[in-house]
């Protein structure tokens, strides 16, 4: 194996419902110069390669969008590919990236993300387009959605764990407390159980404020090998080294049907994680990890996650994120940054979002009062659909 990729420098936009003044290339082009800044380069002039994440051409009213951002950044004409896998997208990239790195392909590469899939349009539409990722000719012509095929799930694992909407609950108003302390987050709230109990049913157990959020936002990561970031950035020296030192994907069926009768967790996350961890050498990963982005598209999601992802036993996830495991002074802090629920969920950028908010916690860079003290270890959890592709990736500080 090659040498590990290390992050060079990180941008991001602020996330938000709508930026109506910014197009989606507005949004790239902050991200991607914030970047430029952040990694203590010139220009892109050195970077060898671009990699352009974004789920919909639906959303973004745009066919052929890498090319045209590509071209906007004026990375012209290096290489380029345009990676999509519907909420694992931002997670697809960096792995994507990852290999183009291990194969000796390119010494440099930039991971761009973005995603306008805010209140540019209803959520009526927005519900509509987003039923189109899921199996169009069995399942979204009656009526099938997300959120639907999520509440199935977990209140499947209610039935056959005891979790209890409390206990989901906690996760909505803890994701969003953490948002308090991300200046980019769309929704940071000071809400109670209560509130989130006594929101608007969507799909029962799940309420309004179980649901994250739609977003229009951008990201960007430099990854490169040690030799080319010590060549070409200014910064590199100044900060503890991070390395991306594993990540897996797992698949799993299309329709949720096809998993019956067990549909309380994600099959994939499973398999993700064990070759993440495989990779990472990482054999007791609660008690290895230090810090954890999770996928939390709808609260109860996170439940499933810290089971599949090894933190707890199976039908334990409910229990322990509602004793605080997971919380800023818990024993493993997740979501820090907010998660979808407290940051937002611009589609294209979420996993490099995530991917962010763990490099900048291993670089103690984040605000105090979200910081993981002494963090040397992360991991980001990202899912497509119902967790029908599954990415985790890990990153790790070395000094």
């Amino acid at each position: 194996m090659k040498q590990l990729p290390v992050v060079v420098g990180v941008g991001y936009t602020k996330i938000a419902s709508e930026h109506r003044d910014a197009s989606l290339r507005d949004l790239m082009v902050d991200a991607v110069l914030a970047c430029v800044t952040d990694s203590g380069l010139d220009n892109l002039d050195a970077v060898e390669h671009g990699l352009t994440s974004y789920e919909s051409d639906h959303f973004n009213l745009q066919m052929t969008l890498g090319a045209i951002l590509h071209d906007t950044i004026g990375m012209i004409p290096k290489p380029n590919a345009r990676i999509e896998g519907g909420g694992a997208t931002g997670a697809l990239a960096l792995r994507t990236a990852w290999a183009h790195i291990q194969s000796g392909l390119c010494d440099s590469i930039l991971v761009y993300g973005c995603e306008k899939n805010g209140r540019g349009v209803s959520s009526r539409t927005a519900n509509q387009l987003f039923a189109l990722s899921a199996d169009a000719d069995w399942e979204m012509m009656i009526g099938g959605t997300y959120t639907s095929f999520y509440a199935s799930m977990i209140r499947a694992h209610m039935e056959e764990y005891g979790t209890t909407e409390e206990q989901f609950a906690h996760v909505a108003v803890r994701n969003r407390h953490n948002a308090q302390f991300n200046d980019i987050a769309q929704k940071p709230m000071d809400i109670t159980i209560d509130d989130v109990m006594t929101s608007r049913p969507v799909a029962e157990p799940y309420k309004l404020l179980d649901c994250s959020l739609l977003s229009d936002g951008a990201a960007c990561i430099l990854l490169s090998t040690d030799e080319w970031a010590k060549q070409h950035s200014k910064n590199y020296a100044n900060r503890p080294k991070v390395l991306f030192s594993g990540t897996g994907c797992g698949t799993d069926t299309m329709r949720l049907g096809d998993r019956y009768p067990d549909i309380t967790n994600f099959q994939a996350k499973q398999t993700a994680a064990q070759q993440a961890y495989s990779m990472a050498n990482i054999t007791d990963p609660v008690n290895q990890i230090d810090v954890a982005e999770l996928y939390d598209s709808y609260s109860g999601v996170e439940i499933q996650a810290v089971e599949d992802l090894g933190f707890v036993d199976a039908g334990q996830g409910g229990v322990a994120v509602a004793s605080g495991q997971f919380d800023l002074d818990g024993d493993l802090p997740v979501n820090t940054s907010g998660g979808l629920l407290g940051r937002g969920a611009p589609v294209g950028a979420t996993g490099i979002l995530q991917a962010i908010e763990i490099t900048e916690q291993l670089w103690e860079q984040v605000d105090p009062r979200r910081q993981v003290a002494g963090a040397r270890r992360g991991l980001t959890d990202t899912h497509a659909g119902i967790a029908s592709m599954s990415v985790v990736n890990i990153f790790e500080r070395q000094d």
